[in-house]
C-alpha cells in the first residue's frame, strides 16, 4: 500500500510531493529556472587556450597583434592575452569562432587546422554547453626554425 494523503483539493499526493512544494508550484527543476549568458570573451579565452595546446601551433594572432601583445606582456600589471588571435560570436545556444594562428615549419597545416578545430570545439562545448557551429582558421604565418621570436626593441637597458 502506498503512502498517499489527500490535499485540500481532494487530490492525492505522494510523500515526495509533500516534501517539495516548490517543485510543484514553479514547474521544473531548480537548475532549469533562469537564464545563463556567456560573454564572447569567455569563449575566446577557452578557444585560445585550447588552440595553443595543439602541437604545431607556434602562436596566435597576426604579426602586429603579437608584437603589441609582447609589449603589453612586459608592462607591469599587464596580463598575457590568452584570447589573442581569437574572435567569437556567441548567441543563446550557439557560438562561431574565427582563429588566426602561426604554425611551425614542417608540420602539415591541414592536420594542425583539423586538430585545432577539434580541440577548440570539444573545449568550448564541454565548458559552456554551447553548440559550436563553425571554427574558421586563418594561418597568418609559418615559424621558421632559424627565426628569432618577434620581440620589440627594449627602450630601457
Amino acid at each position: 500500500m502506498t503512502d498517499m494523503t489527500e490535499n485540500r483539493g481532494g487530490e492525492s499526493e505522494t510523500p515526495a510531493a509533500r516534501r517539495s512544494p516548490l517543485a510543484k508550484r514553479s514547474g521544473g527543476e531548480p537548475g532549469s529556472r533562469g537564464r545563463t549568458t556567456i560573454a564572447d570573451g569567455v569563449v575566446e579565452k577557452i578557444a585560445g587556450l585550447a588552440a595553443r595546446d595543439v602541437d604545431g601551433v607556434h602562436a596566435m594572432g597576426s604579426g602586429i597583434s603579437r608584437t603589441f601583445g609582447a609589449v603589453r606582456d612586459r608592462v607591469p600589471g599587464g596580463a598575457k592575452s590568452v584570447s589573442r588571435g581569437v574572435k567569437a560570436e556567441v548567441g543563446e545556444v550557439q557560438a562561431a569562432l574565427d582563429l588566426e594562428i602561426v604554425v611551425e615549419y614542417g608540420v602539415s597545416i591541414a592536420d594542425v587546422a583539423r586538430d585545432v578545430r577539434e580541440n577548440v570545439i570539444t573545449a568550448v562545448e564541454r565548458m559552456t554547453g554551447l553548440e559550436v557551429v563553425e571554427v574558421n582558421i586563418a594561418v597568418s604565418d609559418v615559424k621558421l626554425p632559424d627565426e628569432e621570436e618577434e620581440e620589440p626593441e627594449r627602450r630601457i637597458q
